[in-house]
């Protein structure tokens, strides 16, 4: 009792002082050296010591603050039940050697689980683990390198497994914040928050064996960190709803540096339900290649082109859909801002009457809005001159 009565005795104290602007300090008692007024040595006053008290927060900032605080307690709580751990290894029962893990999320009660395709492909066995530590074994459903989305089901749900809502992609905004919920490093549960740093990213996702690289369109750019293990995991609004599926970083060490990307969940909900019926997701091919490194409204006043936005097309594939509609690529190479550049090409400017400022756009349109054997209208520049061609969509080769 007596130790905790000095306790208080300080706390007290300590407070006290802190309520403080000034304090001045008494003149400090000095042991005699001797009996005599001659043995006391001269006393001295110490300085005033002004103490900084930070200054009172009005009452409805608190509660401002408070309110965000329990917003993101309260996301955590629903999301979370929501949100798994994915190990997988190649092999199955004792043979089996694990090789790495990822996150995902649960979308229905069916025990539908999306992820990111890399970090299931390769995997012969896949386990999945629930906020409540529930191990269930999963099997992939489908998967689609394109996107690098992938769907897994688990035949068990545990009662405490709650799907999560599919949010509104094209609604976001810069500069609104985000929470992603994951594994980074195995690390089961983390939460991070962020903010959109950028919306309508193109993302290279798989390269073909002649060296180009199809991409996905409308990528989010976030600061919430991600890291190796995030993978998989989904991006949140404020209400706990989907906008994303974190699926990559870029960065210099491997780490978080604040620039991670989440696949758009519109996109998700095109692909994962053919995902979950047929296993696989055919693209609408056009069959162009564009140089992805400069905007048509970067070379515009450098090659004197007469538009300043759509799509400059390098070449066309042979055989493919836009070379049969008669589509023209590029007929040399020019060095403009340092680079070497295919021009001469047609510049593809709207599809369907939609209009294409950059490649983005296009492989948007295409991704959204279009199905393989689908007939379009492609507006293109060539020598100065509007026309419409018509062109039947492909089915992109894997």
């Amino acid at each position: 009792m007596k130790g905790r009565s000095e306790i208080w005795i300080a706390l007290s104290l300590m407070v006290l002082a802190t309520l403080a602007c000034t304090v001045s300090f008494p003149t400090p008692i000095t042991p005699s050296l001797g009996n005599t007024s001659e043995d006391t040595p001269e006393q001295k006053t110490l300085p005033q010591v002004v103490v900084a008290t930070p200054t009172p927060l009005p009452e409805s900032v608190i509660a401002e603050v408070a309110a965000e605080d329990l917003l993101l307690i309260n996301l955590y709580a629903r999301a979370n039940p929501g949100v798994v751990n994915i190990d997988v290894a190649a092999g199955v029962g004792e043979s089996a050697s694990a090789f790495g893990s990822g996150s995902g999320f649960l979308i229905d009660t069916e025990g539908h689980i999306v992820t990111n395709n890399h970090v299931v492909e390769g995997a012969d066995t896949i386990w999945v683990t629930f906020s409540d530590g529930s191990l269930r074994k999963a099997r992939v459903l489908g998967t689609d390198p394109f996107s690098d989305l992938a769907v897994l089901l688990v035949d068990d749900l545990p009662p405490s497994a709650v799907p999560l809502e599919l949010g509104d992609s094209d609604a976001l905004r810069v500069g609104q914040r985000v929470i992603a919920i994951g594994n980074p490093f195995g690390l089961q549960g983390t939460m991070t928050v962020g903010v959109i740093s950028a919306l309508g990213r193109t993302l290279p996702t798989y390269t073909t064996a002649t060296g180009g690289a199809f991409s996905t369109p409308e990528v989010i750019q976030t600061d919430a960190a991600i890291n190796p293990g995030n993978s998989g995991g989904p991006l949140l609004d404020s209400e706990g709803r989907v906008i994303g599926v974190n699926t990559a970083i870029q960065t210099t060490t491997g780490t978080n540096a604040g620039v991670g990307f989440a696949v758009p969940v519109n996109i998700v909900k095109r692909i994962v339900p053919r995902l979950i019926s047929e296993g696989t997701y055919s693209y609408p091919y056009l069959g162009i290649v564009a140089d992805n490194r400069f905007t048509v409204s970067q070379l515009a006043s450098e090659l004197d082109l007469p538009v300043n936005h759509g799509v400059l097309v390098s070449s066309v594939e042979p055989g493919g859909p836009a070379d049969q509609a008669g589509i023209r690529g590029g007929t040399r190479q020019v060095r403009v801002l340092g680079t070497t550049v295919t021009v001469g090409g047609d510049i593809i400017v709207a599809i369907d009457g939609d209009p294409v400022q950059d490649f983005n756009d296009l492989i948007a349109y295409l991704i959204r809005e279009t199905e393989v054997g689908q007939q379009v209208t492609v507006t293109i520049i060539r020598d100065a001159r509007q026309m419409d061609v018509t062109v039947r969509l492909g089915k992109r080769p894997r």
